[in-house]
């Protein structure tokens, strides 16, 4: 068994001023139900969370780098979704929608954890990747 770790953080006017100067910037880096989901936030906490999710794909990239590099696969930011799969605690579910890195996921029993905070100015996540099977 090995485990990898990532973490980063961004400066929520990053984000924000990349999502509201570059019309391609948010499908270039959230998901359609990631857009969804955050859209419907009235407040600047819309933008926070959108840094949330951007460090959290960092990081995530940084934990599975090896094995990506190791395998030849490229990843773009648009392949990781970060769902909450409990509304009440906001605890982050990681799904891969590129087929090729699922299928690495399963192959090698990869599991990723990941925890996101953020606060006015910044947002920072750390990714744990488990990979069970050498």
């Amino acid at each position: 068994m090995h485990i990898y770790s990532g973490t980063d953080i961004i400066q929520v006017d990053r984000i924000k001023n990349a999502i509201q100067n570059n019309k391609e910037f948010k499908k270039k880096i959230y998901t359609e139900y990631e857009i969804e989901k955050i859209d419907k936030i009235v407040s600047d906490i819309k933008y926070q969370s959108y840094a949330g999710r951007f460090a959290a794909k960092e990081a995530i990239y940084k934990a599975m780098s090896k094995i990506l590099i190791e395998k030849n696969i490229t990843i773009k930011f648009s392949d990781i979704e970060i769902r909450n799969i409990d509304e009440l605690l906001n605890r982050p579910k990681v799904i891969f929608l590129n087929s090729e890195i699922a299928d690495l996921c399963n192959e090698y029993l990869i599991d990723v954890d990941v925890s996101i905070s953020h606060i006015e100015t910044n947002a920072i996540a750390m990714a744990i990747v488990k990979i069970d099977k050498e």
